[in-house]
């Protein structure tokens, strides 16, 4: 890579910080194994004069989906569970979901007609079974049904626990029919649960045995531990044309310091914090097709099928959030594919996604390539500062 060229790549993110769009950011290129850029910018609190350094701890949101997608595809390797069995299987509750048929905004009550089939695991991973999300990601109704309910979004939920909630979820109606759409939604928090009970081990011990101790991942939490307080990256928001802390509560009420905060919910879906570094971690033993260090975490077989298109010509998209034309997803990540290559410089066979903070990660098979930028802002209007950092990566490639 041209080391020159990808000096843009600083201009980028000091302009950013330059016109008060973002108070700092970490970005982190490795190629063929090799780290070829590792930098810090601005601040990670503005206030206290911080400094922004590459192993600030960020919350990361539904990047958090990833890292739950592998933990049920180990246990899938265990023979714990196959792919369309229906979750009811699993967790009763289930087994007479309803769709949506009428709402009355007045009370947000609902009447149901019956699911067609029933909800799988295969629906779970690849976002198709229906179940929407209660927080700004979803259909006005399904958000309103949500709230009513107390179903929680998981980012920064505290209370309560995945064994009260996930069965709670089975009451509540399906946006659509099963296999319909990709809906964007709580799937990953259920799948979460689903570890729990196939494992027999609470999420938490289970993602730091099985996943974090094995791939390095020491600075990956639900909750962060006391000790580690310090290196996490305050929370702003735009509030016309400069940053403030945000000092209210989040989404639905949520704390926004809680990766500090102790709790017993453990969202699968958005819930975790992480470095750049140990992200780039997960992502490498997917290009290593399984191995980490010569440590087998998941057969090649395995990351193959979670790397294939699962949404098939029939199924729409939904609007919330927005993707892109010929939107493609596998077990757990959006999709590179000959049906969308047309749209980026990702090569065929990338995977990637992002997280609500305004963080970014993608991996390339082909060019042996990770990026990843982590910033971190609520609701923030200027989300394209990932598709910028992609250009200017690409950019830098020589051959």
């Amino acid at each position: 890579m041209d080391n020159e060229r990808l000096y843009k790549i600083d201009g980028l993110i000091e302009n950013h910080i330059k016109e008060q769009h973002i108070p700092g950011a970490v970005a982190l290129i490795i190629r063929d194994g090799k780290t070829v850029f590792n930098k810090a910018f601005g601040h990670a609190d503005l206030a206290k004069g911080i400094p922004m350094k590459t192993d600030h701890i960020f919350r990361i949101a539904s990047q958090s989906k990833a890292i739950t997608s592998l933990a049920v595809m180990m246990l899938w390797e265990e023979g714990k569970f196959l792919l369309d069995d229906p979750v009811s299987r699993y967790i009763p509750a289930f087994k007479e979901t309803g769709v949506l048929a009428t709402f009355n905004p007045a009370d947000s009550s609902f009447t149901t007609v019956p699911a067609q089939r029933q909800i799988t695991i295969r629906d779970l991973l690849r976002h198709t079974s229906g179940i929407a999300y209660p927080a700004i990601f979803s259909d006005s109704t399904m958000w309103a049904i949500y709230q009513k309910n107390h179903i929680p979004s998981g980012i920064g939920t505290m209370n309560g626990t995945l064994a009260d909630k996930m069965p709670s979820l089975a009451k509540m109606p399906l946006q659509h029919q099963p296999g319909e759409a990709f809906t964007y939604g709580l799937n990953t928090d259920l799948l979460g649960y689903l570890v729990e009970l196939w494992s027999g081990r609470p999420f938490d011990v289970f993602l730091r045995e099985r996943i974090f101790d094995p791939l390095d991942m020491e600075d990956t939490f639900f909750h962060v531990p006391t000790e580690k307080h310090h290196r996490v990256v305050t929370l702003y928001e735009s509030n016309g044309d400069r940053l403030e802390k945000v000092d209210h509560p989040i989404y639905e009420g949520v704390d926004p310091d809680f990766p500090i905060k102790e709790g017993t919910y453990l969202s699968g879906g958005a819930g975790l914090s992480t470095t750049v570094s140990d992200y780039a971690n997960f992502l490498s033993m997917f290009l290593n097709k399984g191995t980490y260090k010569n440590k087998r975490i998941l057969g090649s077989k395995t990351v193959e099928l979670m790397l294939t298109n699962q949404l098939t010509l029939d199924m729409a998209i939904s609007p919330y959030p927005a993707q892109p034309d010929d939107f493609q997803f596998g077990l757990g990540f959006a999709l590179e594919t000959e049906k969308n290559d047309y749209l980026s410089p990702f090569s065929i066979g990338t995977f990637s996604w992002g997280g609500a903070f305004n963080t970014h990660y993608w991996a390339d098979p082909k060019e042996k390539l990770i990026g990843l930028l982590f910033t971190q802002e609520y609701l923030s209007p200027y989300w394209r500062i990932g598709d910028e950092f992609e250009v200017l990566v690409y950019q830098g490639i020589m051959e």
